[in-house]
């Protein structure tokens, strides 16, 4: 890359303190990281990016920086730049010197990005050079009847993945990886099948061994650590963290007491409706429940809707009209 004015790129004056090219050099980061582009404009910004990071490079470094200060106007009229040899480029590395501890990166980049973002980029500055993965954790959301019928549940996972173009090292030589735009990850959606385990309940945690952020070069994949949450489906909801079924049922069948089937955490059960039930009642099934996490069973509800078919016949039509008519007790005299 040939040579620019480094304090023009980073905006700030030529006697600018360490702090202030820190404070730059973080707003410009962020502006032109691209991931934060698409299209068109992404290309734009990988440019912008290294530009901002080769000038960052030089003017933090003390010895760098007088040296270019001394003979800028040789480096102007055409002087390659050269990382130093095992110079990794804009990488994570290189962030988290700049924002200080691992920790305090990530959580400048959950602030500004979210949780996702900083799992991404803010532990790559937590862990030396090959070393395992980091674990990472996420959300799936199923609706109840999914969730109790078990099988397989695909679903897609975003996340990064060591760059296919330069191995992870961020760099081609002695160039800035342009598919990476030298961080040495890039970021990828992934289809996964998952096997929906028996005593499934809202908050359970499943470890799935290899789908966390990518190690180092020959080392293992971090784990995802998969948070289930359990929605309400058309007939079963979570009323206080207990199961509860919904059945709608004539007001004749509520009346006079019948056998509807209805799906629990442990299957389809025949529930026996007592005559006289009334809209708005709830019916306990002990033990039908989602797991309780120590090995045993909640108990599960039926509430019960009263309402009219959508169609009637002639028949039911003349006994509801039948119905409404007054009793003789409640006729005038």
């Amino acid at each position: 890359m040939k040579f620019q004015d480094y304090y023009e790129v980073l905006g700030v004056p030529r006697n600018a303190d360490a702090d202030a090219l820190k404070k730059a050099y973080r707003k410009l980061a962020l502006e032109w990281h691209p991931d934060r582009h698409s299209g068109p404009e992404r290309a734009k910004a990988e440019e912008r990016f290294k530009q901002i990071n080769e000038a960052h490079e030089v003017l933090s470094d003390p010895k760098k920086r007088a040296k270019y200060d001394r003979f800028g106007e040789h480096w102007e009229h055409g002087q390659e730049f050269q990382p130093p040899p095992g110079a990794r480029g804009q990488s994570g590395a290189d962030f988290g010197d700049l924002f200080g501890s691992g920790e305090g990166f990530s959580d400048f980049f959950r602030s500004m990005f979210g949780e996702e973002y900083a799992h991404d980029f803010g532990t790559r500055s937590r862990r030396p050079r090959s070393a395992r993965g980091t674990d990472v954790e996420a959300e799936l959301h199923l609706p109840l009847d999914v969730a109790l019928s078990g099988g397989i549940h695909r679903f897609e996972l975003p996340g990064v993945t060591e760059c296919p173009t330069c191995g992870g090292e961020g760099q081609l030589g002695s160039r800035t990886c342009p598919a990476c735009a030298g961080l040495g990850r890039v970021r990828r959606k992934r289809e996964v099948d998952l096997r929906i385990p028996e005593g499934v309940r809202d908050g359970l945690v499943l470890r799935l061994r290899g789908l966390g952020e990518p190690g180092d070069s020959g080392t293992e994949p971090g784990d995802l650590h998969l948070v289930l949450r359990l929605e309400d489906s058309e007939a079963l909801r979570l009323v206080d963290g207990e199961l509860e079924a919904r059945v709608t049922l004539t007001p004749w069948d509520a009346h006079l007491g019948t056998k509807v089937d209805v799906p629990t955490a442990r299957g389809t059960v025949t529930v026996t409706i007592p005559p006289g039930t009334r809209s708005g009642r709830r019916l306990r099934l002990r033990g039908q429940g989602l797991a309780d996490g120590r090995g045993g069973q909640t108990d599960a509800y039926v509430r019960v809707e009263l309402d009219l078919p959508a169609q009637l016949d002639a028949r039911q039509e003349a006994l509801l009209r039948e119905l409404r008519a007054p009793t003789t007790a409640e006729r005038p005299a």
